[in-house]
């Protein structure tokens, strides 16, 4: 049985890596100072022993959580979740360890307090301060590696417009490489992508250290040319990557994970689960019982001036796709002298002579809508998600438009990043509902709880100017 070979990435300690370690040590060391100093004087002679066993137990944590892999090219945001992360390990086991010692039994609360939130604000503070070194370092062209391109197509074009495009990556082009004839690569013109060598001159350049990284960008059809270029980079001490073709697929927040050891990617997945599901629902939860206390009696108002304005139920239930496409009842104050919800579904239109007088006002000023917070409280729904669809429209849509049932990766919303940006209302036309599709896929991509934040108070902006609204 022939044995694989190894196409480990090799890497090696750098000067930013030792800095980023010494860094870390410094802001322990200072942070648990200032802890016992100015909050504990006279516990002083334990300092020691807690800055030691704080760094001994970060050593151990960082091989957890990668805190100290390369960074280059990530995210500032995503190094900086990492960091909390660590000292997620690290700050309960320091603590376990000094409870079972009972070397800290003697600190006050308040010295825990502060070494527990003056530590990660320290290792956030040094790294931000680190980034910024770089990248100015990087813009005048110290610290800068060089990459080379395998594939001459759209994929590597792409990927050396998109470095290209961030000096701050410290990455310097040192051309394409393809072994294929000139007939083969019609996919970009010669001039974006100019061929400067072979395989075989690829592998002399990084055997003498010209080249750091090398992107392998053939399309993953490509498999036995892939595995030819991995045998013969794998003689060099260049880090190997592929980018793999995955921009065919249409990917709603993609990562990598693995089962018993297999690696695998997910093209569509929600972005909201695990402590972001947490936070999302507890935030979904406070605000939306805090909007209800306060809008109790203008909401039972408005239910009388319904009651009283015409015949007909206060509220209105309408069937729709939730999360995963499960059906629910949306809630909603009654504004027409009908109630569709069946098979077919009318959209609301200026002018709709459905609507009742007081329904007109209560659509105009989207407070038809508030009765849907009973439905975030109750968990069917959240306060920011894709606006839910009746379900005749979702099954009339689902078979027009290209991973439209998508948007039910995530709770449906009773505002959305499509509806601040323009796309509320009447979607009478396909290309409407296609752009309003497009802002919902890219809130699934993109979610954070600090978006949620921006988009509700950018929805009240919106409301004011009750556009499309009707």
């Amino acid at each position: 049985m022939a044995i694989a070979p190894d196409y480990s990435v090799r890497t090696h300690r750098s000067l930013v890596d030792v800095s980023y370690r010494l860094l870390d040590a410094a802001a322990i060391l200072c942070s648990t100072l200032v802890a016992t100093r100015y909050t504990d004087q006279e516990h002083l002679e334990n300092l020691a022993v807690v800055g030691a066993t704080t760094l001994l137990v970060h050593t151990v944590a960082i091989e957890v959580s990668g805190l100290y892999r390369n960074w280059r090219g990530a995210r500032l945001g995503t190094e900086l979740w990492c960091v909390l992360i660590n000292w997620l390990y690290t700050a309960p086991a320091v603590l376990g360890i000094g409870l079972l010692t009972r070397f800290n039994a003697e600190f006050s609360y308040q010295t825990k307090m502060v070494w527990l939130v003056l530590t990660p604000m320290a290792m956030v503070s040094g790294r931000v301060v680190l980034r910024s070194a770089l990248r100015s370092l990087r813009r005048r062209g110290f610290n800068t590696r060089s990459f080379a391109i395998c594939g001459i197509n759209q994929l590597g074009l792409q990927l050396a417009e998109n470095i290209q495009a961030s000096p701050e990556l410290g990455l310097t082009l040192a051309g394409f490489f393809d072994d294929r004839p000139a007939s083969r690569l019609k996919d970009v013109s010669a001039e974006k992508c100019p061929c400067v060598g072979t395989l075989k001159k690829l592998v002399a350049m990084a055997k003498r250290g010209e080249v750091d990284m090398i992107f392998i960008t053939f399309p993953m059809r490509a498999e036995k040319r892939i595995r030819d270029y991995l045998d013969q980079l794998g003689d060099t001490t260049a880090s190997v990557y592929i980018v793999p073709d995955f921009f065919v697929f249409q990917m709603l927040h993609a990562r990598w994970n693995q089962i018993n050891g297999l690696p695998i990617v997910s093209v569509f997945e929600t972005p909201i689960s695990g402590i972001d599901g947490v936070l999302k629902r507890g935030f979904d939860i406070v605000v939306a019982s805090l909007m209800l206390l306060i809008l109790a009696v203008p909401m039972a108002i408005i239910a009388l001036l319904v009651k009283y304005a015409s015949p007909g139920p206060v509220f209105f239930r309408q069937k729709r796709y939730g999360l995963v496409g499960g059906e629910i009842l949306v809630w909603k104050f009654r504004s027409m002298r009908c109630c569709d919800n069946g098979t077919e579904v009318k959209q609301a239109s200026q002018d709709d002579d459905r609507v009742t007088p007081i329904g007109r006002f209560l659509r105009k000023a989207s407070l038809d809508e508030l009765p849907q917070l009973f439905n975030v409280v109750g968990g069917s729904m959240s306060l920011v998600g894709p606006r839910p669809h009746a379900s005749a429209h979702n099954e009339q849509y689902r078979s027009l438009i290209d991973g439209y049932m998508l948007r039910h990766k995530v709770k449906p919303g009773i505002t959305g990043l499509a509806q601040v940006n323009g796309w509320r209302g009447e979607t009478e036309t396909l290309e409407k509902m296609e752009r309003r599709i497009e802002f919902d896929h890219r809130y699934i991509r993109e979610w954070s709880l600090w978006m949620d934040v921006k988009i509700l108070l950018q929805t009240v902006a919106v409301v004011l100017k009750q556009e499309n609204a009707y």
